[in-house]
């Protein structure tokens, strides 16, 4: 471990990428809007109440008449320290267009500011929240999935753990993309077969140590589910489509993973997507459109009445 993964450092790296983040806001909004421009997003705001404050929401609604359409609640990347639910827009507006469903796309806490388990559990009543309030919103709680996009599929992942252990709500389908699934493993343990890959370990270093400084901690399975520390048994929990990039340091663990899913008998499907890197649908929008197409499908079929 560099100097990168103590907890001080780790809070002000994570601090300047926050930052630049918000100063890229602009950029990171077009470029979005640039990927999949067919597909129009029809949206509106929602605030839904946590433990830890008033959580914004983005709500993309399917076009047309759609009486009391189901519901996915999706979760952004970025470490667990970066803010960006507009790096989703593409695959919310596709998933409402595509799989006929409201997108609720949850703009959630961060560290080093929230610090775990507060994102998890956070996340948790966000999606018992909407599960509970649908009628009121124009649609289906009773037919709910989750889902997201590294961080935010280990974020899906613990939204499915704690409503397997807490007795709901019932999901029909997680949707795990590209999920960092192993936080007590060094990051610098996780190879890629790149000379440069997106994820770089002093990434992960500033990722783990912002968002869980204790590394005693780290094998919590909120966040390490696919560490061998774990070993609950996961029958019950919710469906899963588990998708891995086949050059991603994070596909082993997504691995893993997969197969813990597959031998409570709650695997759906494992897709390794090939030839990409961690991230591959933000630039690459024909493997985004094959990706998003699987993802709408079996989302559709988790929720068809």
């Amino acid at each position: 471990m560099s100097i990168l993964g103590t907890r001080l450092v780790a809070d002000v790296v994570a601090r300047l990428m926050q930052g630049a983040t918000v100063l890229a806001a602009g950029a990171i909004s077009r470029r979005a809007g640039r990927i999949l421009p067919e597909f129009t997003g029809h949206t509106l705001e929602v605030t839904v109440p946590t433990a830890i404050g008033p959580t914004r929401a983005v709500v993309y609604r399917p076009a047309g008449r759609h009486p009391s359409p189901p519901v996915h609640v999706n979760f952004h990347g970025g470490g667990y320290i970066m803010r960006g639910v507009r790096l989703d827009d593409p695959l919310c507006r596709y998933l409402a267009a595509e799989a006929g469903v409201v997108v609720v796309n949850v703009d959630y806490a961060v560290a080093p500011q929230h610090r775990f388990p507060a994102p998890p559990h956070q996340a948790f009543e966000v999606v018992r929240w909407v599960a509970e309030n649908g009628a009121e919103h124009g649609w289906d709680g009773a037919r709910l999935t989750v889902g997201g996009q590294s961080a935010g599929g280990g974020l899906a992942a613990a939204v499915a753990r704690q409503a397997l252990e807490g007795g709901g709500p019932p999901i029909a389908l997680q949707v795990l993309h590209y999920p960092p699934l192993d936080l007590a493993a060094d990051p610098g343990d996780k190879p890629s077969p790149l000379a440069k890959p997106v994820l770089k370990p002093w990434m992960g270093e500033v990722f783990d140590a912002a968002y869980l400084p204790d590394r005693s901690a780290r094998t919590d399975p909120l966040v390490s589910p696919a560490n061998p520390a774990d070993t609950a048994d996961l029958t019950g929990i919710a469906p899963a489509l588990v998708i891995t990039a086949e050059l991603d340091r994070l596909r082993a663990e997504g691995v893993r993973y997969a197969r813990r899913l597959l031998k409570a008998g709650a695997l759906v499907e494992h897709h390794d997507v090939a030839g990409v890197d961690h991230g591959y649908d933000v630039n690459d929008a024909e493997k985004a459109r094959e990706t998003y197409a699987l993802i709408a499908r079996r989302v559709g079929e988790a929720t068809r009445a």
